[in-house]
């Protein structure tokens, strides 16, 4: 394998928290940096930490952060001789990891060769099955045609899942719990793939309705070393988007960390892997797991592993993307106490978590020991409908997961951020809650607990209070219907009168 060389000025082709975040481990090495910038971010944090800033272009990702050619002229301009590409954007293009590397520029993390055998996800299931990593029941093909689909479901048992074969982020997938909706999920599926990932394969895997997602952080370097740093727990989700992390997961056990561990090194070992990447695993409650895709860049969660190992996995990208060993073996890898990390988004919860836009007016922000805020907010930040809607992301780290849990919800506590609706109170309410604080919980437990998450009554209590003021009301009408009749004004048929067959409906609805 060629050896990456050193280098001395690093472009950052990210914006936002992670941007700040790859800009100061550059600096502390003593690496000069470059940031670029749509004409939306003009004015932000990144542009102004940085030693030089490139314009990309407009405000629409497409059009900037997105353009390959674009960022890689401005590496060149700038005299930067390596590419930081974040997560997100750019980060997984083996297009452009092979485009950056033709130009002589150092790519800060995976080879192309090995983004391409893990980007397309019935091939990295094909590669992980020769490796003998488990994988989830299913096929390892794309699904061609209708009558093919039928069989293959009715083979592996319903629930079943439809999966972009070509992409990730919660994109192209579809649950089918029976062959009725199988034929329009697939129709769907496969539509939503091809405008997300210009690739409508659509493969099929059994779907795991109560599975934890419990992914393994590894590192590889040029010289042939592997290793992985734990694992962290991912669970807490919505829509099959992650909300909240944390490490050491309370599913763990060493016996089951250690065989995770392994099958994550070999998985990356399978694809000639060199610098950060995730596996991510599906874990059963009879502790099985099973291989589920690969996340090939620096993960958003990533915090979490810092602060259980005491590692900067930046700058250890920084050291293996120069051609520098991995400076510990296996062994040197101790996780201790716990970490959790909370992902503030621009969103409204209680309008369906539709992003929001604005202008932040002003900031209460967290801190104490245990706690790291990494953010881009700023009095005056806009929010616009460019980006993800992701404003920051608050860690925590105790002695133990009881302590860290409190802490995370008085940091949250702390948190004010005016002028862009946020979703502070909900996550507070969820890790200072259940099933969060018990540790059981799953992939679909927000969504289980979604109205209570919310302050919404559940149907129990709405039937409950509908049927109070239906029987006060009643109880007015009776009254009335006596004072008529002392008067010789005549009564109803209580029995038969609209809000007693209301009444009816409503207890009928409440036995179901």
């Amino acid at each position: 394998m060629k050896l990456a060389r050193p280098f001395r000025r690093v472009l950052v082709a990210n914006r936002g928290e992670i941007a700040l975040r790859v800009l100061r481990a550059c600096r502390e090495r003593g690496l000069s940096t470059v940031a670029v910038y749509s004409d939306a971010d003009a004015a932000a944090l990144h542009v102004r930490m940085a030693d030089r800033a490139e314009r990309l272009g407009p405000p629409p990702p497409r059009e900037s952060y997105l353009d390959g050619e674009k960022v890689i002229a401005a590496a060149q301009r700038s005299g930067a001789d390596a590419i930081h590409p974040g997560y997100g954007f750019l980060s997984e293009n083996a297009a452009f990891a092979q485009a950056v590397a033709d130009a002589g520029i150092v790519f800060i993390g995976p080879p192309a060769s090995a983004m391409r055998a893990m980007g397309e996800k019935t091939a990295a299931r094909r590669a992980m099955k020769a490796a003998g990593v488990p994988i989830v029941p299913g096929v390892v093909d794309p699904i061609e045609d209708r009558a093919e689909l039928v069989k293959i479901a009715r083979d592996v048992g319903y629930p079943v899942m439809l999966k972009a074969a070509g992409g990730g982020g919660g994109k192209g997938i579809r649950i089918v719990h029976a062959e009725a909706e199988l034929v329009p999920s697939f129709e769907r599926a496969r539509s939503e793939a091809e405008s997300s990932f210009k690739s409508g394969a659509v493969y099929l895997e059994k779907f795991l309705p109560a599975a934890r997602h419990v992914e393994i952080q590894v590192f590889a370097d040029s010289h042939g070393r592997a290793l992985h740093l734990g694992e962290r727990e991912c669970s807490m989700q919505r829509r099959h988007q992650k909300v909240v992390e944390e490490s050491p997961s309370p599913l763990m056990t060493p016996q089951l960390r250690a065989a995770m561990g392994q099958a994550a090194v070999r998985a990356a070992q399978a694809v000639g892997y060199v610098n950060a990447g995730t596996i991510e695993f599906l874990v059963n409650d009879a502790r099985d797991f099973y291989f589920l895709e690969m996340n090939t860049r620096l993960q958003v969660e990533h915090p979490v592993t810092e602060l259980v190992t005491g590692l900067d996995l930046v700058d250890l990208q920084l050291r293996v993307a120069a051609g520098e060993p991995l400076p510990l073996e296996q062994a040197d890898v101790v996780l201790r106490g716990h970490a959790i990390e909370a992902r503030i988004c621009a969103e409204e919860p209680e309008r369906g978590f539709v992003p929001a836009t604005g202008r932040v007016t002003s900031l209460d922000l967290p801190g104490g020991p245990g706690v790291r805020l990494d953010s881009a907010l700023h009095d005056g930040l806009a929010v616009t409908v460019h980006y993800d809607s992701m404003l920051a992301k608050l860690i925590v780290h105790a002695p133990t997961r009881e302590a860290a849990i409190a802490r995370m919800v008085r940091a949250l506590g702390e948190t004010r951020i005016a002028g862009v609706a946020n979703n502070v109170a909900f996550l507070a309410k969820l890790v200072g809650g259940e099933p969060f604080k018990s540790g059981r919980y799953h992939t679909r437990s927000i969504e289980e607990r979604l109205d209570a998450l919310l302050g919404k009554p559940e149907r129990k209590d709405l039937v409950d209070a509908a049927l109070v003021a239906a029987l006060l009301h009643r109880e007015q009408l009776r009254r009335g219907a006596e004072e008529r009749t002392l008067h010789g004004a005549g009564g109803g048929d209580g029995a038969r009168d609209p809000v007693s067959l209301w009444l009816l409906d409503a207890r009928r609805g409440r036995r179901r």
